[in-house]
C-alpha cells in the first residue's frame, strides 16, 4: 500500500454540520474504497489564488491516505460528484520530498 495525499476543498459557506456530514462521507468513500485514513488537517476556510465558481474561499481537508491500486478513480472521481465538493487533488507522498538538500 502507497502513501498518499487527499486535498479537498469545499464550499466555504456550510455550516458546522454541514462540514461534519461531509467529511462522513469522505471516511465512508474512503474506507469502501479499500483505503486506510492516517491522519486529517482541518485547515477551515482559507482564500483562493484564483476564484472558484463564486467564491474567492475555500474549506479545506487534507487527508493522508494509505492505498492500493488507483485511489484517483476510485476515489477522487466518487468525491468530485458531490454538490459541496469544489476541488479534489490526490498525489503520491514521495519521502525524496521531503528531505532538505544541502
Amino acid at each position: 500500500m502507497n502513501t498518499y495525499d487527499l486535498n479537498l476543498i469545499l464550499n466555504p459557506n456550510l455550516s458546522a454540520e454541514q462540514v461534519q456530514i461531509e467529511k462522513e462521507y469522505i471516511e465512508t468513500t474512503v474506507k469502501n474504497a479499500g483505503a486506510e485514513l492516517s491522519n486529517l488537517d482541518d485547515l477551515g476556510n482559507r482564500r483562493l489564488a484564483y476564484q472558484v465558481g463564486k467564491d474567492r474561499e475555500g474549506y479545506y481537508l487534507m487527508y493522508t491516505i494509505k492505498a492500493g491500486g488507483n485511489p484517483e478513480s476510485d476515489i477522487a472521481s466518487t468525491l468530485r460528484l458531490r454538490d459541496h465538493v469544489r476541488r479534489v487533488l490526490v498525489v503520491k507522498d514521495r519521502p525524496e520530498w521531503k528531505t532538505k538538500k544541502a
